[in-house]
């Protein structure tokens, strides 16, 4: 669990969007498990985005049309899934994040701290390897932010990820097993004292 801070305009939402094949980067290259992205056809980079990244980002943008198991099944039927089991797959890890019961809610009748579980909910459904998160809790509350960080945190060892975690809060960060900030674009280490190593 690697998280990059940095201030605000330095680049820390560009680099996810360059991880995650969202971006490409003007010059170099960036590996995955010795798989170059930069090489990626268009194609080929949406199905390594759809099969291999989840991704949580500080606004959830659900779907307002459709409710949360509709918005959380979305990723699996992008990719051809039968919707009966693209629909149990999305209930199953509503159950996960804790909102069994708000399942056929739209979002816009869902709480901030409950629209982010199913924006998380909806990119772990596809069973990714890496969580790409960008500020996923700047929109919360303190204590609404750190129950939505806590639920971050236990999927990330429940489900064995590797999660980039871009955040302002030291205290989140602090919580992560590596730290890098983002300066005058290069990636420094920076050493925190840790409360809790993943």
């Amino acid at each position: 669990m690697l998280a990059i801070v940095g201030e605000s305009g330095t680049g820390k939402s560009s680099l996810l969007h360059a991880l995650g094949t969202l971006d490409r980067p003007s010059e170099g290259d960036i590996y995955c498990a010795q798989l170059s992205l930069r090489s990626l056809s268009d194609d080929a980079a949406a199905e390594f985005r759809n099969r291999k990244i989840g991704f949580v980002w500080q606004f959830h943008y659900l779907l307002p049309e459709f409710d949360a198991l509709e918005n959380v099944a979305m990723p699996l039927l992008a990719r051809g899934e039968n919707p009966k089991q693209a629909q149990a797959r999305a209930a199953e890890w509503l159950r996960e994040v804790g909102l069994e019961d708000r399942m056929h809610h739209r979002s816009g009748e869902l709480s901030g701290g409950e629209q982010q579980r199913v924006a998380l909910a909806r990119a772990l459904v596809t069973s990714p390897e890496l969580l790409l998160a960008d500020e996923p809790t700047g929109d919360l509350d303190t204590g609404t932010a750190e129950r939505v960080f806590d639920l971050i945190a236990k999927l990330h060892i429940q489900h064995q990820l590797t999660s980039i975690i871009v955040t302002h809060n030291l205290e989140f960060a602090r919580r992560c097993g590596r730290v890098l900030r983002l300066h005058r674009g290069r990636l420094e280490e920076v050493q925190l004292p840790s409360s809790r190593v993943m």
